[in-house]
């Protein structure tokens, strides 16, 4: 079995690392390029960066703090927000990114999975879903989780897939933040109708969190920002006692 990955997420708004509750209430969570060198001394696998408000204020991605970040680390860096064109792509690569991670923009023009997976490999890109629970559909929200779609979530990966995504990155909107847990019944049923990578997203508040997003969830990857920023659980410790659920990890 391939080893489960654990990785930090770096939410970023105005340079500066910040997490919320339910995309909401947003707090200050550290300098962005320290937080990333210890992630990667700490045996993170990835790390992801994600520009949480450039769709929404129509702005590229701050290309100058991801060349301070990449520069610091040595794990695959994954890089999000305001991508909306392959020239976006294309800079963020020269930046030191190794994937990109795409939402509202591919949920306008889906067309941009296709191109980016044909230019770059499949393997760069990232569809990152949020969405939230509506009655018995998940819908699909942009902008930072601030506008409601017509796409559901199943559907909507499964085209994303066809189309070239290496990767589905799914946030539950109504488990983020909140640390109880992440939505494993639907992780799992994401996991089982697609054939690519899922990684789980909202919710983790404890190491049991992450054991059950791999045991139940199927999760192939687990993200998670304030239990990390804010030193509620330390990565090697968490690997460690995943490693003891027979969980396989890769250790520093």
């Amino acid at each position: 079995m391939l080893a489960k990955r654990i990785i930090p997420c770096l939410d970023i708004k105005d340079g500066q690392t910040v997490k919320g509750i339910n995309f909401l209430n947003l707090r200050h969570a550290g300098d962005p390029v320290e937080l990333g060198r210890a992630y990667s001394a700490q045996g993170a696998d990835e790390l992801v960066f994600l520009d949480i408000t450039a769709s929404y204020e129509g702005r590229k991605t701050f290309v100058e703090l991801v060349k301070r970040i990449a520069a610091n680390i040595d794990i695959p860096f994954t890089v999000g927000g305001g991508i909306n064109e392959l020239g976006d792509v294309e800079r963020l690569l020269n930046a030191g990114a190794d994937k990109i991670s795409i939402n509202s923009a591919a949920i306008r023009n889906p067309l941009l999975i296709d191109e980016i997976a044909q230019h770059f490999g499949s393997q760069v890109c990232v569809l990152a879903v949020d969405a939230k629970r509506c009655g018995d559909s998940w819908f699909c929200y942009l902008n930072g989780g601030r506008v409601k779609t017509d796409k559901k979530l199943f559907s909507w990966t499964k085209e994303a897939q066809e189309r070239g995504a290496g990767e589905i990155l799914f946030t539950s909107m109504d488990h983020d933040g909140v640390k109880t847990g992440y939505a494993n019944d639907t992780l799992a049923m994401l996991s089982e109708q697609l054939s690519i990578p899922v990684i789980a997203s909202g919710g983790a508040g404890q190491k049991e969190h992450f054991r059950d997003a791999f045991l139940l969830g199927k999760a192939d990857a687990a993200l998670a920002a304030s239990v990390f920023h804010f030193g509620e659980i330390k990565i090697p410790e968490l690997k460690s006692y995943l490693c003891a659920q027979n969980i396989p990890m890769r250790m520093v």
